[in-house]
């Protein structure tokens, strides 16, 4: 059997065009080589599968390829890679700058990549000051953190700092979508963006979720096998809870929230959702913020279905009670009771404003 290599691997960045979701980071650096304007020390912050430690191997292989004949050349002995997380202590960290002083032997620069740089002990960092301070010409450190508060401020101040964002919903989304075609597998918008919400902003959470995904589904990813495979409730749950709360149906409501926790989802989880749903239903509203709404094109026609039958006034004190809720639950002594009182009362609150619309007529 051929080895299956994950597509977090089989994908990743080979330049800075192909980095997803970080043109500003990646135009800087551009820009930062070709005027010779790069620093010695750069520190990437950020949280995790954005792209940091990706972004770090391309730039170390770009300053060395100018002026080189072999485009393909990885210049693999020029870059030295150092996780903090288990090589933290002084020593480490002196066995590196043993290596500083040693230049390249192919390229003009050797790079040091150190990952988790948080990790190093008090002592390590003290240890790597002067080394980060004034490094040769030869030399360039790149260090990669999630927690950049934990990082002392006289590290920091001799590195130019680079934040890199979470990745958006939408291209997160149109890159599995490249992945997609690219094995030749048929898919749904929705169902990619279902993928995108789950990974929380990490492209690698995303591909590997998307790995998953295939292994279920096989060639054709659906909306409906992606949200049962991942255990989410996807939109169109909450757009057919919502129409029972618009039709005031409180058994009903009960039922199906039961049917929600019958499959192992949270009260809170749900709760949540609800109040985001009632959110997505204002900004589709306006369409000024219709935009704001993270759907494909056939779930925005749904939003905008369900929104032609509420009311602004109405959305907002069920954003309210679904957050109040939200707020209370962990602190509840009986959470089912509070969820389903919470159900009841958006149930009365939809009658009671069918009631005020009819009076008025």
């Amino acid at each position: 059997m051929e080895q299956f290599i994950v597509s977090a691997r089989k994908y990743r960045p080979q330049t800075f065009q192909d980095v997803v979701g970080q043109q500003a980071i990646t135009n800087t650096l551009l820009n930062a080589i070709e005027s010779n304007h790069l620093a010695q020390a750069l520190l990437f912050t950020g949280p995790r599968g954005v792209g940091k430690t990706t972004c770090a191997r391309i730039l170390a292989r770009k300053i060395n390829q100018e002026g080189y004949d072999d485009p393909n050349e990885d210049f693999a002995f020029n870059v030295f890679e150092l996780d903090a997380a288990s090589n933290n202590s002084v020593d480490d960290i002196r066995n590196l700058i043993d290596q500083v002083r040693i230049p390249p032997q192919t390229g003009k620069y050797k790079v040091y990549i150190i990952d988790e740089v948080h990790m190093l002990s008090s002592a390590a960092f003290n240890a790597f000051l002067k080394t980060l301070e004034e490094p040769p010409r030869h030399a360039i450190f790149i260090l990669a953190t999630t927690e950049k508060h934990k990082i002392i401020p006289t590290i920091l101040s001799r590195c130019q700092i680079f934040d890199f964002k979470r990745i958006t919903i939408a291209d997160a989304a149109n890159h599995l979508a490249l992945v997609a075609r690219s094995q030749g597998i048929n898919y749904e918008d929705d169902a990619l963006r279902i993928i995108a919400q789950k990974a929380d902003g990490a492209m690698r959470d995303a591909l590997s979720i998307f790995d998953r995904v295939v292994s279920y589904c096989g060639q054709n990813l659906t909306r409906q096998a992606v949200a049962e495979n991942l255990n989410v409730l996807d939109f169109e749950y909450y757009i057919r809870i919502t129409d029972m709360i618009l039709a005031g149906h409180i058994p009903a409501l009960l039922t199906a929230f039961d049917d929600i926790l019958a499959k192992g989802f949270d009260g809170q989880h749900f709760v949540a959702g609800l109040a985001s749903h009632f959110r997505n239903l204002m900004v589709v509203m306006a369409p000024e913020t219709a935009s704001l709404l993270e759907v494909g094109e056939h779930g925005k026609q749904l939003f905008i279905g369900q929104s032609q039958k509420t009311s602004f006034p109405f959305l907002l004190s069920a954003i309210a009670l679904a957050n109040d809720c939200d707020l209370k639950y962990k602190s509840s002594q009986n959470q089912r009771l509070l969820v389903e009182l919470c159900l009841m009362q958006l149930a009365s609150l939809a009658i009671d404003g069918e009631k005020k619309k009819i009076n008025q007529q």
